[in-house]
Formats: structure tokens, sequence, C-alpha cells
């Protein structure tokens, strides 16, 4: 049987509102989550052994292939569903590590599809959810990489039809811990964060189905990201990535995702989009950049 092949797509974060901490020690969140149009390549060859096979660009930064999350997905469905079918897996590496666009959860969700597939399991059989929760906080939303209002810690998804919003995303190539990020944020367990309160009164007011993309970038102007700030005092970096997109002609809005250190523009057009994106990586050759659409 020939191999099989799901696409990993960048998560981004276009708004991340931190509601509080949870007596467990966990966030609960409100973010508005799309997907970008780049993204890690995972393949499945049947066979009676697991294994996976780290390729790619940014291979090497992967880690050792045994603790990523592609097997730790494979493994728990593994474990809840006696008999499954699986095999060897191979992920191209494109995406940015630890760079807040959700790659590993996004290449755990792509696996959990393959296998899916594979054993004709539908995606929303309750052991497949199971086991995205239990991979990681942003696989459930990887899983069905569509456009949503994401809450709780990230189980609880509310689809939203944005338009295709013509973005440029930016990684500097530093790495940014997630745990580190949340742990300078500051709050206790079982602590609310100052403002919470408004929250789900926003999340309700997103533009609906067929909002121009003018009434998205105001909806989520008036919105934000908590982890911003943390993350900029942890990588200054940030604070310089957001400034080069601010900068670039036609940004409507700049702001870092998840917990950095990617951040992204959202421009009225493609080709303003591409303009922006040429100029900021000639003016830093190092960094990671990439134009395209969110949806």
């Amino acid at each position: 049987m020939p191999g099989l092949v799901e696409e990993g797509r960048a998560k981004v974060n276009l708004t991340l509102r931190v509601v509080g901490r949870r007596v467990d020690g966990y966030h609960d969140l409100e973010s508005v989550v799309a997907f970008a149009d780049c993204a890690d390549r995972v393949t499945l060859t049947p066979g009676p052994e697991l294994s996976l096979k780290l390729m790619g660009p940014l291979a090497k930064a992967c880690g050792e292939a045994s603790d990523n999350l592609v097997l730790k997905a494979a493994q728990l469905l593994a474990d809840s569903i006696p008999g499954l079918k699986a095999g060897s897996f191979e992920l191209e590496k494109v995406l940015p590590v630890a760079a807040g666009i959700g790659g590993g959860s996004a290449d755990a969700a792509a696996a959990l599809r393959l296998l899916a597939r594979l054993n004709n399991l539908p995606l929303d059989d309750e052991r497949l959810l199971e086991v995205a929760i239990a991979t990681g906080a942003d696989v459930p939303v990887c899983l069905a990489s569509q456009a949503c209002d994401m809450t709780g810690v990230g189980e609880k998804l509310m689809p939203l039809v944005p338009p295709k919003m013509p973005s440029v995303l930016v990684n500097p190539r530093v790495p940014v811990g997630t745990r580190e990020v949340f742990e300078a944020l500051g709050l206790r367990h079982g602590e609310l964060l100052i403002g919470a309160a408004d929250v789900m009164i926003q999340a309700s007011s997103w533009p609906e189905h067929g909002g121009s993309l003018e009434e998205w970038v105001e909806a989520l102007a008036a919105g934000s990201n908590d982890l911003e700030a943390p993350a900029t005092r942890i990588q200054p970096l940030i604070g310089e990535v957001i400034a080069a997109l601010s900068a670039s002609n036609g940004a409507w809005l700049a702001r870092m995702s998840g917990s950095g250190a990617t951040c992204f523009a959202i421009y009225e057009n493609t080709a303003e989009a591409q303009r922006a994106a040429s100029k900021i990586q000639l003016d830093h050759p190092t960094w990671w950049v990439h134009a395209g659409t969110l949806s």
C-alpha cells in the first residue's frame, strides 16, 4: 500500500486572551485561531512497526525522533484502540520549532488524521479527540485545521469563517519556551487575569460568515495577545519583529502568535504582503519569512 500524506499547517493565534490559571495549573484561554498556507508534511507507510524518520531543512531542530509528538500521538491512539493499524512515519520539517505556531501539534494532528484514514475512523471519533487532548493543548484545534474561536484549555472549538487574509509570518529563528512564557505571566493557581470577565463578551462578537477583511481586522485589532508582553521580556527580538512588520507598507495589524517568537501581519492584498516579505527578508536575511494567506 502506498504512503498516505497529510499536511501539518501552521496555526496562528490572531488573538489570545488568558482568562486565568486553573487550580490544576492549566490556563484557560480564549483565542481566535486561523491556519496558514505553509505546512510540514507527514507521510505514513503502513507496516508492522511504529517508527518515525525526520527529514527536511529544520529536522535537526526537532530533537530526538523518540520524543516527537507524532510518535506520542500514534502510541496513545494504539493504546486506546487495540489492533490499530499503523506503520512508519516520515516528517518533513519546514516550520520553525518552539515558534508559537503549533508546528509540533500540527504534526501530531496530521499523524492522527493519517491513522484515522488507515483505520476508517471518523475525525469526530471520541477516542481520537481524547488522544488529541492528551497529546497537547493545541492538537485538538490542529486536528480539523479550520479557523475557530478556541476556549478552555484548547478543547472547546467554535467554527469561524473569516475571509482569506493576506499575511506575512516572521520568526527570528530563536526558540521561545511556552512554559517559560506562561510562568512569566505570573498567575497563581486559581487566579483570574484582570479584565478576563470581558473575554466571553468579545468572543461572541466576531464578524459573521461573509464579513469583510476590513471588518475582521477591526475586530481583531480590538483584541490582543496576553502572552506578547511576557514573551518579549524573555526574548526582546520579538519586539524587533513586530516593529519590522508594523513599519512595512500596507500592514493593517501586526501581532505575536501564541507564545512566540513568530509574529504575523495582515495586509490589504497579497501583492503588499509579498513586497513586505521581500523587504523584511532582505533587511533580516537570517529570519524565517513566509508570505501567504491565513484562513
